[in-house]
């Protein structure tokens, strides 16, 4: 636990460069605007979610949940399971938390207007999986932070649940197809990129599925998984039709702001 950041870090670093030459190599579609101008934004909304976290919640929540083994604090540090029962538990009860945080973030207006930057980008690749609106960013930690406090959730649990969660969401916001041998397959168990793509179509019914980031089991359990949308995957009208046209949201500045615009 001494080397949480360089876990997180390697981990994150690798999947993203992994990731990105995949895109380079072989993308699964072309972007309608310069990725340059796109990479600016997401990326600059990167730095500026990080920061505002960091001020708002200091210490990581990794440090937390620690505090809380040493203490006492939390259900499964007052109850008498093995560590390994209480780290599986926790990653499942975690991932189902998030799935519902998703899920509503698309249901309350005022959130889905947070919400809405992630979706706004008109082509999906792995720096949309970065691209969330810093008070999304607090408000998602914070959710995390009271389950971590109720739960007692292991630190060990909580570290390869945040690197999974980052992992996986770049993995599949990425602009790759895979061959149909592994994608079907995979799909049984995790959420894959065409299956996302499905997620970030502008027919609000496709829009409104396929919530999960890692595993579509929790779609598939609460009547939201979509396994084929209305287009091709090559076809999908992506992103809101709100913003029809790119430039609208390829700004640093214009994502900051949407969520307080019309």
């Amino acid at each position: 636990m001494s080397h949480e950041v360089y876990w997180r870090l390697g981990f994150f670093f690798s999947v993203l460069a992994i990731m990105m030459l995949l895109e380079w190599q072989k993308p699964a579609r072309q972007s309608t605007i310069k990725n340059r101008s796109r990479w600016f934004a997401n990326f600059g909304l990167t730095f500026t979610s990080t920061l505002l976290a960091r001020f708002t919640v200091p210490v990581g929540l990794t440090a937390v949940a620690a505090y809380y083994q040493q203490h006492g604090i939390g259900l499964f540090n007052q109850l008498n399971v093995s560590p390994l029962i209480a780290v599986i538990l926790s990653l499942l009860l975690l991932d189902l938390i998030i799935y519902w945080q998703h899920r509503l973030f698309h249901q309350v207006p005022i959130l889905w207007r947070l919400h809405r930057v992630h979706h706004a980008d008109a082509h999906i690749d792995t720096s949309t999986g970065l691209r969330f609106h810093p008070i999304e960013i607090v408000l998602s930690i914070l959710i995390k932070l009271i389950a971590v406090t109720a739960l007692g959730v292991p630190a060990i649990a909580v570290l390869i649940f945040e690197i999974a969660l980052n992992g996986l969401a770049l993995f599949n916001h990425a602009n790759i197809r895979l061959p149909n041998s592994i994608e079907k397959p995979l799909r049984l168990v995790l959420v894959t990129q065409v299956l996302h793509r499905i997620h970030h179509s502008q027919n609000p019914e496709e829009t409104n599925s396929n919530f999960g980031f890692s595993v579509t089991w929790w779609d598939r359990l609460f009547g939201s998984y979509k396994s084929q949308a209305s287009q091709p995957d090559k076809n999908i009208a992506l992103g809101l039709s709100q913003y029809p046209n790119p430039k609208q949201n390829s700004s640093l500045r214009q994502l900051l702001i949407m969520p307080f615009k019309k």
